[in-house]
C-alpha cells in the first residue's frame, strides 16, 4: 500500500535538527562511519537530512530517499556535492539500481507495513553489500505503547505543531528531577533506566526532539525480537542487538 503523505514530518525538520553524532555511531554498530569510505550508500528516510551529512563526508556517493523532507534536507546538504535527493516511499520505491549500503535509521517502523519496507529495502542491496536498520523495540518499551501512544492519540494529534513543541519542553524539564536523582541509584528495575543513560549524555534541546518525535510521529510499530530476525533472515553476518533495551540495531550482508 502507497504511503501517503505526512505533513507532521515535514513540520518536526523545519523545526528540529538531529545532530547527536555518538548516537547515530551507536545505532549502526558493529559499523562505523569509515565503513562507508568509497561507498554508494542509499539512505531510505533522510529526514532533515542530518545523518546524510555525516554519512556523505565518508561515502563516494548518498543517494537520500524520503517522502515528506526532501526539500529540508537538500537545503541542510547544499555544501555537499556527493548527494543525490529522490521524493518517493522506501516502501515501493524502485530505483533500477542496488547499493554498498542501503541504511535506515528510525523510519522503517513508521511505515504503513514494516516487513514490506524491508522486503523492498533489500532488493536494493547489492550482492556482498550490507543493509543496516535502527527500529524502536516492542520490547522494553511497555510504557510508551500503553500510556504514550494512546494519550498521543487522543489528545495531541490534531493541535498544533508549536504547541505540541512547547508540551514537549514543559515535559522533559520535569523528566530532569528524577532522572538526575532516582535513577542515579542503582535500581536497574526501574523503566527506561538504560535509556537514561543517553538522557543525562543529551542536550536539552535534543532530548526535547526525542520526546517531540514520540509525541509527533502518525503512526509507530513497535517491533519485537521475532520481527526483527526476519528482517535478515537469509543473510550473511546477521547482527541483532538491543540498544539501551528500546531499540534494535540490525544489521546483515546480502549473500553473493
Amino acid at each position: 500500500m502507497q504511503q501517503s503523505k505526512q505533513s507532521e514530518w515535514h513540520e518536526q525538520w523545519s523545526m528540529l535538527q538531529d545532530d547527536a553524532l555518538f548516537l547515530f555511531k551507536d545505532w549502526i554498530k558493529p559499523y562505523t562511519l569509515e565503513n562507508f569510505s568509497g561507498k554508494t550508500i542509499l539512505e531510505c528516510g533522510c529526514g532533515g537530512g542530518q545523518h546524510t551529512d555525516l554519512m556523505a563526508q565518508y561515502a563516494h556517493h548518498v543517494t537520500a530517499v524520503d517522502l515528506n523532507t526532501v526539500d529540508i534536507a537538500k537545503t541542510y546538504n547544499k555544501q555537499n556535492d556527493n548527494v543525490t535527493f529522490i521524493e518517493g516511499d522506501i516502501a515501493n520505491i524502485n530505483l533500477d539500481k542496488q547499493f554498498d549500503v542501503v541504511i535506515s535509521i528510525g523510519v522503517v517502523h513508521h511505515t504503513n507495513n514494516p516487513e514490506a519496507t524491508i522486503s523492498n529495502l533489500r532488493k536494493h542491496v547489492k550482492p556482498g553489500g550490507i543493509l543496516i536498520v535502527w527500529v524502536y523495540s516492542q520490547e522494553g518499551n511497555w510504557m510508551v505503547r500503553h500510556l504514550v501512544e494512546p494519550m498521543r492519540k487522543i489528545f495531541l494529534k490534531n493541535i498544533s505543531r508549536n504547541k505540541l513543541l512547547l508540551i514537549s519542553r514543559i515535559i522533559t524539564f520535569f523528566m530532569y528531577p528524577p532522572i538526575y536523582s532516582i535513577y542515579l541509584l542503582p535500581l536497574r528495575f526501574l523503566p527506561y533506566y538504560k535509556y537514561f543513560d543517553n538522557f543525562r549524555k543529551l542536550s536539552f534541546y535534543i532530548n526535547v526532539l526525542n520526546v517531540f518525535d514520540k509525541l509527533n510521529a502518525p503512526q509507530t510499530h513497535f517491533i519485537n525480537r521475532s520481527q526483527a530476525e526476519t528482517f535478515v533472515q537469509g543473510m550473511d553476518s546477521p547482527h541483532i542487538s538491543e540498544y539501551k533495551n528500546v531499540s534494535w540495531c540490525i544489521s546483515g550482508v546480502k549473500s553473493i
